[in-house]
């Protein structure tokens, strides 16, 4: 009997424990927009889908961008669980930069708290300024920064720098950076977060893809990341969609995005 009362609380508190969990997913999900077509739509549905939260970087600006993320959560709720989204205006950069975030989620695990905005202290030195959205899970609130930074020969660090100040702009606020940075999570401009007590979820981790796959070896830079604070979020697990492997070859692939997805599973202290 001790045994059966054993293996019950075991499965309960397994059970409890995984249901306070949340699972988030970023993906640049590069020119998201009508160049995808209805397959395509599918396929990134589905390789979101057992997600409780995903972040989109990439959403076309123009005609498109906004169909695309309502036709994704469309494609999502014909998979057995409820979804919402949100989708931000235009980024402030110069027309051929102009972008939009998107943030969907399940209704049943999280719920959004008040209206998600566009940084815009710092939109004349960043080009694409971050989009924040706040959830509630399971009476607690995390904020989720959307990001997406400038290319690599334009210098991403001399946007990101503007990071450290944005704790303090928001101190109320447990903030979770995320998305792509166009920049490792070894470079120095990362410092000022790190000593504010944010860690990295991966470190060394390439997510972009190359042109073509070389003995094995299929991905290019250590772009994308998520940053977070130990003290207000515990670490469950993390690791990388390698979406790629569906496909034949990298250029198939590639209309999909030239980036994996990444995701870690947390819950809040």
């Amino acid at each position: 009997m001790r045994t059966i009362t054993l293996y019950l609380f075991l499965f309960l508190f397994t059970t409890l424990q995984a249901f306070s969990q949340t699972k988030f997913i970023s993906w640049n999900l590069e020119n998201f927009g009508k160049s995808k077509s209805q397959i395509s739509l599918t396929f990134i549905a589905k390789t979101v889908q057992e997600y409780d939260i995903v972040a989109i970087q990439e959403v076309v600006a123009g005609y498109g961008g906004a169909q695309a993320v309502a036709k994704l959560a469309s494609i999502l709720n014909e998979k057995g669980s409820k979804w919402d989204f949100t989708i931000s205006n235009p980024t402030s950069g110069d027309s051929y930069k102009k972008e939009r975030y998107a943030f969907l989620w399940k209704t049943s695990k999280v719920k959004l708290k008040g209206e998600p905005w566009l940084e815009k202290k710092y939109h004349l030195e960043i080009d694409r300024e971050p989009y924040f959205a706040t959830f509630e899970v399971n009476k607690k609130t995390v904020t989720f920064v959307n990001f997406h930074a400038i290319t690599k020969s334009k210098q991403p660090e001399t946007e990101i720098k503007y990071f450290k100040f944005l704790p303090q702009e928001y101190p109320n606020l447990n903030l979770v950076f995320a998305g792509d940075f166009n920049c490792p999570e070894s470079h120095t401009v990362f410092n000022p977060l790190k000593k504010m007590g944010y860690v990295s979820v991966f470190q060394k981790q390439k997510t972009t893809l190359k042109q073509k796959c070389k003995a094995g070896n299929c991905l290019a830079s250590e772009f994308d990341n998520i940053f977070y604070k130990p003290n207000a979020l515990k670490f469950a697990n993390s690791g990388t969609v390698l979406f790629y492997n569906n496909y034949n070859s990298l250029q198939e692939a590639r209309k999909i995005s030239d980036h994996i997805p990444i995701w870690f599973e947390f819950s809040l202290n």
